[in-house]
């Protein structure tokens, strides 16, 4: 497959996704888009566990514009 087939697969699967929250009603629209547990359905990012502390915010824009620290 060429790069341009990837682009054209993410951009119908991005597409479909739109297209199955756009049919659902203003609340399950909202709760679909949350992050929940695949198990409980618990919103994640409530627990302590769910936040990587070793994570750079920092680092990481940097590293975005192409910069290296």
């Amino acid at each position: 497959m060429l790069e341009r087939d990837y682009l054209w697969c993410a951009l119908h699967l991005m597409l479909d996704d739109e297209e199955e929250l756009a049919r659902l009603c203003p609340t399950c629209r909202s709760q679909a888009q949350e992050g929940r547990c695949p198990v409980c359905g618990e919103p994640t990012g409530l627990w302590e566990e769910s936040h990587n502390a070793a994570f750079d915010p920092e680092r990481f824009a940097a590293l975005s514009r192409g910069v290296r620290p």
